[in-house]
């Protein structure tokens, strides 16, 4: 028996009585669960020889009409299709480097039955947490993946060993990779990102460097990941 018909099986057990009329005739999980492996397989990044990167943040897009119908079971729905998946990434040497999420979202253009998918590859991010008001109170802060941490001296590493300050769970990331140095206080901070011998180096602004000053609005790629900075006056 196939991944697939697995999947199948596995959801039509999901989906019966009550869950499965209220599908009759519309969008069908399984429908939903080869669309996502088909994105996996489509944006399938190659790491080494035994391992690539795919998606782990699904938005999917449905119509009114299935989109009344689909979120009451999202979580039920859910459940069934994230193992699948892991399922499915296993015997295709597929790796996720954050937890699997698929958010369904409503697309007033689309007809009945039809969706649309996006993915990305968003990392899990680890670091002490910081309070509002030391996120407020910050002259600049380091975002990624929609969450500040703040930049005060002397700065923090950045990997994805247990050692680094922030910790990023990217295959593409080294266990110690770069470190943000901050020096200063006040409006007189100087900011800059060194290179600490990772295996696949940084990109800040497009330019892949060793060293680089760093500044409101740069833009760092570490591995598939993209971190930027920012002040939060900016939100002001």
């Amino acid at each position: 028996m196939g991944v697939f018909d697995r999947v199948e099986r596995t959801l039509e057990g999901a989906v019966s009585g009550a869950f499965a009329r209220a599908f009759k005739g519309d969008v069908q999980p399984v429908e939903i669960t080869a669309r996502l492996q088909r994105e996996l397989d489509r944006e399938a990044k190659l790491l080494d020889r035994a391992r690539k990167l795919v998606p782990n943040d699904f938005r999917i897009g449905l119509s009114t009409h299935d989109y009344e119908r689909l979120t009451p079971y999202s979580k039920t729905l859910n459940s069934e299709i994230v193992p699948q998946l892991r399922s499915y990434a296993a015997e295709h040497g597929y790796l996720f480097n954050g937890p699997i999420t698929i958010e369904y979202t409503l697309d007033e253009s689309l007809p009945i039955g039809r969706f649309t998918v996006t993915s990305s590859a968003v990392a899990g991010v680890e670091a002490e947490p910081a309070t509002p008001s030391e996120i407020r109170s910050a002259d600049l802060v380091v975002e990624v993946n929609g969450v500040r941490h703040p930049l005060t001296p002397p700065g923090l590493t950045i990997g994805r060993g247990t050692d680094a300050d922030l910790r990023i769970n990217d295959p593409g990331v080294s266990r110690v990779h770069a470190r943000i140095v901050v020096e200063g206080i006040g409006g007189q901070q100087q900011l800059s990102i060194e290179d600490m011998g990772s295996t696949n180096g940084i990109v800040v602004d497009g330019q892949r460097v060793r060293q680089s000053a760093l500044a409101a609005g740069s833009r760092i790629e570490i591995g598939s990941t993209r971190l930027s900075i920012v002040s939060p006056l900016a939100d002001v």
